[in-house]
């Protein structure tokens, strides 16, 4: 079955074809920029409805900074998905990505319901079945976390 090539904005449907993420832990809504083994925009709208508000913190719901690093991690899948070409990128169930290693993370504010946290990545290289990137998350253009992600391929 051959599928239209991908246009910008990738909305959320297309979003879970090429993930296999679902509610309650997809954490990436649209896709608003890409370019091949290179980089990526990405973004996630915040509703005081995410369950994870509910329980941190019920008096001050805060997103926890360990899904930011997540949702960091499945734009950088995104990315690996959207460089390979159509007829790969159609397969979904034989492959998964799988973040291995977090380095050099940092928090410098905190996220919260109604925020839309913007995500930039960068791939640095990829060698064989492994990809370096470089993450930065925002929210109205101020840096509110950073990191290097490693991801890896398995088929499966």
């Amino acid at each position: 079955m051959n599928s239209p090539p991908l246009r910008l904005p990738i909305d959320v449907a297309t979003i879970q074809t090429l993930l296999p993420h679902r509610y309650p832990f997809l954490l990436v809504d649209r896709v608003t920029a890409w370019e091949s083994f290179k980089s990526i925009t990405a973004f996630k709208n915040l509703s005081y409805n995410d369950p994870f508000f509910q329980g941190h913190f019920p008096s001050r719901p805060i997103m926890p900074g360990v899904l930011i690093i997540e949702a960091l991690a499945q734009a950088s899948g995104l990315l690996v998905r959207l460089s390979q070409p159509e007829e790969e990128r159609q397969d979904t169930g034989t492959s998964l990505f799988y973040l291995v290693k977090i380095n050099k993370a940092r928090f410098n504010h905190i996220v919260v319901p109604g925020d839309r946290l913007d995500l930039r990545v960068q791939l640095k290289r990829m060698l064989h079945n492994m990809g370096l990137f470089e993450a930065v998350a925002t929210v109205a253009d101020k840096d509110v976390a950073s990191c290097e992600l490693m991801c890896a391929g398995r088929s499966e």
